[in-house]
């Protein structure tokens, strides 16, 4: 199973909420709420640091919109099937 690091400071100084690492690659995790969209696209910002993390640090972020983590309700097995299908494992 994965063992996530959480809110782990990059060597650039960017906060990202979890740091996994997938098939032996750094992937963060980034949980972006509200803030982080104007409806449902997000921000200069958001698109920026997940741009800089990305090419700077080379460690590939994946997005868990808000309005997606909360329809999946109190279901632990559902939270867990889309972090995996995030992620790209099964």
């Amino acid at each position: 199973d994965l063992v996530p690091k959480e809110e782990k400071v990059t060597q650039k100084g960017y906060s990202i909420d979890a740091l996994v690492e997938v098939n032996g690659k750094k992937v963060g995790v980034e949980v972006d709420g509200p803030s982080h969209f104007i409806g449902r696209k997000p921000t200069g910002s958001t698109i920026l640091k997940r741009r800089q993390v990305a090419n700077v640090e080379g460690i590939a972020l994946v997005s868990v919109p808000y309005w997606e983590w909360d329809e999946l309700g109190q279901d632990l097995s559902k939270k867990q099937n889309y972090l995996r299908s995030l992620l790209g494992i099964r």
